[in-house]
């Protein structure tokens, strides 16, 4: 008899699990810019668009906008695999790419899309509060324009300081090598100007975790370069910057950095939780 009570059981909170198994949804191509906009120019009608991965059935969840990489000039939006089924919704985006455009025209729409997912993801479910930007290489160097150089998101109608969490894979600190090509700069010829995050640098700005691949292995000096930025972060006083470095992995380093992109957001979700 006590065998069979337990199989009973059993199945009855294995139903109750599988019943609360949540279920995710995903749209794809919605265009991130108003109708005019689209209208006034064909490649952004073409290219600025995002896709949405969400949980349908809970309420309330963060959100991560992924900004792909490809040096400005290539890639394509993607939701990463490793980040789908933690309990967020990703957005993954396309930009415009030079030298179809100037590559400051991915900030404008980087910019554009984030403020799309503040304005927009209360509708799926999400939480605004909630809004974390990632990206790998040019996204994790876009991601880090328009959360520290606020006048991006201004324009938009949105204060960067809204953001949860900023989380750059490999992101391009000082000016980025395609800006830097665009007016005759070679790309081993270190420039920080207004397209640098490092010439940003604030106090106020929202939590930064920088993660790099091994110093050694890295496309050109992107290790120092996050350092400096860490370094910089902290001296002007912002108390939230930490940097890692994958020792072994070189450029393509998001297989391992995912989990440390998952462990940051949940560590910033229960942090607010506790001051609720």
């Amino acid at each position: 008899m006590k065998k069979v009570i337990f199989l009973v059981t059993f199945i009855l909170i294995t139903v109750s699990a599988l019943a609360q198994q949540t279920d995710y949804e995903t749209k794809s191509n919605i265009q991130y810019y108003n109708t005019a906009i689209n209208k006034s120019d064909s490649y952004i009608n073409e290219r600025c668009v995002l896709d949405i991965y969400y949980p349908k059935n809970t309420k309330g969840f963060a959100t991560i906008v992924w900004f792909h990489g490809g040096g400005l000039t290539a890639g394509s939006k993607e939701i990463p695999e490793a980040l789908k089924n933690k309990g967020f919704a990703i957005i993954g985006v396309n930009y415009r790419l030079s030298p179809k455009a100037k590559a400051a025209k991915a900030i404008e729409d980087a910019a554009a899309a984030v403020s799309w997912a503040f304005n927009n993801i209360a509708n799926y479910g999400g939480d605004p509060s909630l809004i974390f930007v990632s990206g790998h290489s040019a996204g994790g160097y876009l991601g880090m324009m328009i959360g520290l150089d606020k006048k991006w998101l201004q324009k938009e109608g949105i204060d960067a300081n809204r953001i949860a969490g900023l989380i750059p894979f490999s992101g391009q600190c000082i000016t980025h090598f395609e800006i830097r090509r665009e007016n005759g700069i070679p790309e081993k010829q270190p420039t920080i100007d207004a397209f640098a995050p490092l010439y940003h640098v604030r106090a106020d700005a929202p939590p930064l975790l920088l993660i790099t691949g091994d110093r050694e292995l890295e496309m050109l000096g992107r290790y120092e370069e996050n350092a400096y930025l860490a370094r910089m972060m902290k001296l002007v006083g912002h108390t939230q910057t930490k940097l890692y470095e994958l020792d072994g992995y070189g450029h393509g380093m998001t297989e391992p950095a995912f989990p440390l992109l998952v462990n940051e957001v949940n560590r910033i979700l229960k942090e607010k939780q506790t001051k609720k």
